[in-house]
Order: structure tokens, then C-alpha cells, then sequence
């Protein structure tokens, strides 16, 4: 069995790294897109409180996804994910 090059191995890890954060990237943007409705929708100031703090934190994340896919160079792109 032929060994793989360190470069080789960093490649693979990086890619794996990048196809996770697509992922998580698409996810977070779909979820940026149903909050509003869900908080809209919610039968409680609570539930609708919460549902909007989510929304606040959310936005965070997805600012500091877009801060790490600049970081690599990689354009900030989801991967669709049929289970979300």
C-alpha cells in the first residue's frame, strides 16, 4: 500500500475541513430564513423572545463562517443537505 504525502494527507484534511463548514454554512443560512416564521408564528412572547434571540445569535454565526471560508480563500457557499 502506497503511502500518502504529508501535502497529500493536509489536502484530503482540508477539503474534509472545507466541505464541513459548507454544511454548517447551509444550514445556518436556512435557519436565518425559518426563525422569522417561527417567531411570527409562536403562540407566546417567550417563545417569540427566544425565537429572536436565536435569530441574533444565528446572524453571529453565520458572519463568523464567512470570516473563516475568507480566511481559507474559499468562496462562503453552502452544500445542500437534503436532511435539513
Amino acid at each position: 500500500m502506497a503511502k500518502k504525502s504529508s501535502s497529500g494527507v493536509a489536502n484530503g484534511l482540508e477539503s474534509l475541513f472545507v466541505d464541513g463548514l459548507k454544511d454548517i454554512y447551509y444550514a445556518e443560512k436556512k435557519i436565518l430564513k425559518t426563525l422569522p416564521k417561527m417567531a411570527k408564528a409562536a403562540q407566546s412572547e417567550e417563545v417569540s423572545a427566544a425565537f429572536e434571540k436565536h435569530l441574533t445569535e444565528t446572524e453571529g454565526q453565520v458572519d463568523r463562517l464567512e470570516q473563516v471560508f475568507e480566511m481559507l480563500g474559499k468562496p462562503a457557499r453552502g452544500k445542500t443537505c437534503p436532511a435539513i
